[in-house]
């Protein structure tokens, strides 16, 4: 991903310009979502230039990739082992009238893969920390949203567990790192004041290296990703499906996303953001005015801390690969119909196949 780059074509001229030197340091490693920072474009407003400050939002070198962990029941709270056979699950509930239900206990949940029951074997529901990419939409037709939304995901921040990681993105018809992973709110905030509202939007792109980022260089076993947009993607090179594609690998992100839509854009725009979100166990909010934003981003938080973690060892080995369809129910007394909330569905062994993936 871009950190406030111009596009590649910039990267090959200044490296024809200033030689082999300047080819090394400009070629992201294998792997990279985010390639290295080069020389600003002239056109780019003052407000984006470097201050002269540490970047915080450049790679991190990374140890090679490890097995997702999975969550243990201790009375002294997380024990994180590293399962390699194990599914995790983040699964929300609620009842008939669309209400949380946060009382359940193990023997009130069902799982199923591809139609198998699974043996559930690890439990939690408490408020555990998440790895978080804030995902915002920068092109022209946000200039008078941008200010609104950008308190909003400060509040869903504030309203977040203390010990989350969040990182920044901000993109048009390129995604840039605005903000490496970080809890300092001022930092944040910075950088979502980067504002440069002007080109087209490459949603599906900005989605799948933010996903990748987190996979990556998250240390946090539970991933989510709160996209806002205003519009259609009219510029990605990846397709909806192969954003859904990419998200619904192992260990891939919740994605919660707002969509900021007039009449005209409603149907297709509305379409993907739901199918994003409703595949990977998220919500889709369609607001029908700004005002409601900030208690939307509030929503998403509390239905982040109030979330079920259930580990199961699927029948069928992950090794022998393939997409696995998922399916959680859940019934307890004095409730009447309950509703699971979760993702739909992952590739098996993909998690380790994304960690030498080729960013844009």
């Amino acid at each position: 991903m871009h950190l406030r780059s111009s596009r590649h074509s910039l990267v090959f001229l200044l490296s024809f310009f200033l030689g082999t030197a300047a080819v090394g340091q400009s070629t992201p490693a294998p792997g990279d979502a985010f390639p290295p920072q080069v020389a600003p474009s002239q056109s780019a407003p003052p407000q984006q230039q470097d201050s002269g400050k540490t970047d915080s939002s450049k790679p991190q070198a990374t140890s090679p990739e490890k097995p997702s962990p999975s969550i243990q029941e201790d009375t002294s709270g997380f024990i994180f082992h590293t399962r390699v056979d194990e599914v995790v699950l983040h699964a929300t509930v609620v009842d008939d009238k669309q209400r949380m239900v946060t009382n359940l206990d193990k023997a009130a949940f069902t799982v199923l893969e591809d139609g198998r029951p699974q043996n559930i074997v690890s439990f939690r529901h408490e408020d555990i920390p998440v790895a978080m990419g804030i995902v915002i939409d920068n092109s022209g037709s946000m200039r008078e949203k941008r200010d609104r939304v950008n308190k909003a995901a400060i509040n869903l921040v504030k309203s977040s567990n203390p010990q989350d990681e969040v990182f920044i993105v901000n993109f048009n018809d390129e995604y840039y790192l605005d903000q490496d992973f970080t809890a300092d709110l001022n930092k944040m905030r910075e950088a979502l004041e980067k504002v440069d509202t002007r080109g087209g939007t490459a949603l599906y792109d900005a989605v799948v290296a933010s996903s990748d980022h987190l996979k990556k260089n998250g240390k946090l076993d539970k991933k989510v990703l709160l996209v806002v947009t205003d519009g259609e993607d009219n510029e990605s090179q990846e397709s909806l499906e192969q954003a859904i594609r990419r998200l619904q690998e192992e260990n891939g992100p919740t994605v919660y996303a707002i969509g900021l839509l007039g009449e005209e854009k409603q149907r297709r725009a509305r379409k993907a953001l739901q199918f994003m979100a409703e595949k990977t166990g998220g919500i889709a909010f369609f607001p029908k005015t700004l005002d409601q934003v900030d208690e939307i981003s509030r929503q998403v938080a509390h239905d982040i801390r109030n979330q079920y973690t259930i580990g199961y060892k699927p029948t069928n080995p992950k090794s022998s690969g393939g997409y696995r369809v998922i399916k959680v129910d859940a019934k307890a007394k004095g409730y009447g119909k309950l509703t699971v909330r979760t993702k739909s569905g992952y590739y098996a062994g993909q998690e380790r196949a994304s960690a030498s993936g080729s960013g844009k």
